[in-house]
Parts: C-alpha cells; structure tokens; sequence
C-alpha cells in the first residue's frame, strides 16, 4: 500500500528500527551458526501491523547510513508505511539484535546492540523539521522504548505528546518496559508515568503496572492512571486475557484466545496493540477492540519474527 504524501495520516508514531538475527537452531547464541535476518521494534511492529489492516501509517526515527538502515526502509515500503521523516544521520549507525530461537514455547533470549544508535539521537529537531506532519494524524502511538533511548528521544516524545493533546487528537502508550536502557528504576517509573498523562488509552501488562504504579491489582492500577485523567487503561494479564476499566467506570476482563502453537513470544504485546488501537479508531467498543488485540496477539506468537505473525485485514476476517 503506497500512502498519498498529500494525505493526512490516520497514525503516527516515533521510534527505532534495528535489524534482527533469529537464531535458525536452538541453543546458546553464541553456538549457533546460521541467522535469518529480519525487522524489530515495538513501535515498528505496530505501525506495521495497523498499516496491514489498511490504516495510513507514519513512522519517524533515524537511521544509520548503512546496510542495516537500507535494511529498514525496505521493509517500511514493502509495508506501506510512511517514512517521510526517517532521516539518515551518517555519524551513527542503525542498531541491531540477536535473538534466539526455542521449542518449548518460553520467552527467547534477545541481546541488544543499540547503544550510541542513529535512533537514540532522536531529539525535538524531529519535530520541528515539520509539525504538520504529526498533526495532520488522528492518532498518536507511543512506548516506553523510544522514550528510554535517550534524553532528546524521551524530550521528542513529550513534545509530540503535549502537541497532539492541544489538537484533540487521540493518544495511546504502551508502556514496553526497558528497564536496562534507564540509569534507575525510579527515573524509568517517573518519566513514564510522565508519558502515560497524556494518552487517552494506556496498555500496560500487569507486571508493568506493578512496577509502575506500586499497586498489585489490576483495578488499582487503572484507577491509578484514570486519576490522571486516562480515558481508559487496558491490562494485559498474560493467560487470563485483559482486564479494561474507563473513565466511566466500566470495567470487565476479556479471555484471551488460547493457541498451542507458541513459536515465538516476542512481539505479542505490539500485536495486542494494534488490535485494541485499529479497532478503536474504527469507533468500536473497547470490550470488541480488546478481543480483537487478543486475537492477533495469537497470531504474533505464531511466527517467527516480531511483526510476520500480524494479519492482514483479509486474514483477519470477520472476527
């Protein structure tokens, strides 16, 4: 799907692209011998799931001038995504990842090569280059990934989000804890929280929620950032589905949808995303878009890769 640059976009969203090396047999990274490469990044991965189900999607970060950085633009346009404002900045480079693979339906190990990235040298320069750009989107989509890779990512990300809430455009934050990428866990649980007051939507899990709230309960984590002013938080509660609560004061938990096919777990919070945020700009009803992100958080962890297992809106269906 190629995208009108005179057209408004339906979403925009900020954040890293690296290149990925899937280990192609289980074992220690270190052993294995042969890679497949792919793309990653949480705010990739749902730009491309939303642009799949036919939304007109903008991505901005910098890349580096190199293979990897190609790497990445190809696979924005193969996906119809916006890259108007990615920007090649040739004195960093394009970050990348290894993650290995496993067959027993646990958690990969990924082990990251990020640091002193193009990405991480995001700043309020990205804003500013052309405002018009954000504003002209509906919505806004941003995590707690992009705002840990640096103080000017974090100051771009906040400058965006005060922005879009002036306009009344919408806004979404997934919280995608880092913990390794923030100098302490008070900063990580202060900036983000700072973050999550603008959005209308947040979409933490429930360990997430902990962390960051101080409370253990789901009700009590929502009602921590519905007194913020959040219009609705969504819960991610691992086996059991989501468990919502809104500004109204509806609440309710939604059964996740069961596979025995995990492949590969990585990614199924960012499809969980793209299904509560496409459903929800199409004016459905939050239990529906919660269904929905639980259904295509099945399909993510049913393939290899962050982002193959997102559906097309043909594969989706009717659901």
């Amino acid at each position: 799907m190629s995208i009108d640059a005179n057209s408004p976009l339906d979403v925009v969203t900020i954040g890293e692209a690296m290149a990925m090396f899937v280990a192609d047999e289980c074992g220690d990274l270190a052993s294995v011998s042969h890679f497949s490469k792919r793309i990653a990044g949480a705010e990739l991965n749902v730009a491309i799931g939303l642009a799949r189900l036919g939304l007109k999607v903008g991505w901005v970060s910098r890349i580096g001038d190199d293979a990897f950085g190609r790497f990445a633009c190809q696979q924005l346009d193969h996906e119809g995504v916006d890259r108007r404002l990615v920007t090649t900045d040739a004195r960093y480079p394009t970050g990348f990842q290894l993650k290995s693979k496993v067959d027993d339906g646990s958690d990969p190990r990924v082990e990251y090569f990020r640091k002193g990235s193009a990405a991480s040298h995001l700043s309020v320069d990205d804003f500013t280059l052309n405002p018009g750009y954000f504003t002209s989107a509906r919505h806004l989509h941003l995590s707690g990934v992009a705002a840990a890779l640096s103080d000017s990512s974090l100051a771009l990300l906040q400058q965006v989000a005060g922005e879009m809430k002036k306009q009344g455009k919408t806004i979404s934050f997934d919280p995608n804890l880092r913990p390794v990428l923030w100098s302490s866990e008070q900063q990580m649980v202060k900036q983000l929280n700072g973050l999550a007051q603008f959005a209308d939507w947040v979409l933490p899990g429930i360990k997430e929620g902990q962390i960051l709230t101080g409370y253990t309960q789901p009700e009590a984590i929502a009602d921590f950032y519905l007194a913020m002013g959040v219009k609705a938080v969504v819960i991610k509660t691992g086996s059991d589905g989501a468990w919502y609560k809104t500004a109204d004061g509806d609440s309710g938990q939604i059964a996740a949808i069961r596979t025995d096919n995990v492949v590969d777990t990585v990614g199924a919070g960012d499809g969980f995303a793209v299904g509560v945020i496409s459903a929800l700009l199409e004016g459905k009803p939050l239990p529906a878009a919660i269904r929905r992100g639980n259904k295509i958080g099945s399909l993510a962890i049913q393939a290899i890769g962050d982002s193959e297992g997102l559906p097309t809106r043909t594969a989706l269906g009717d659901f």
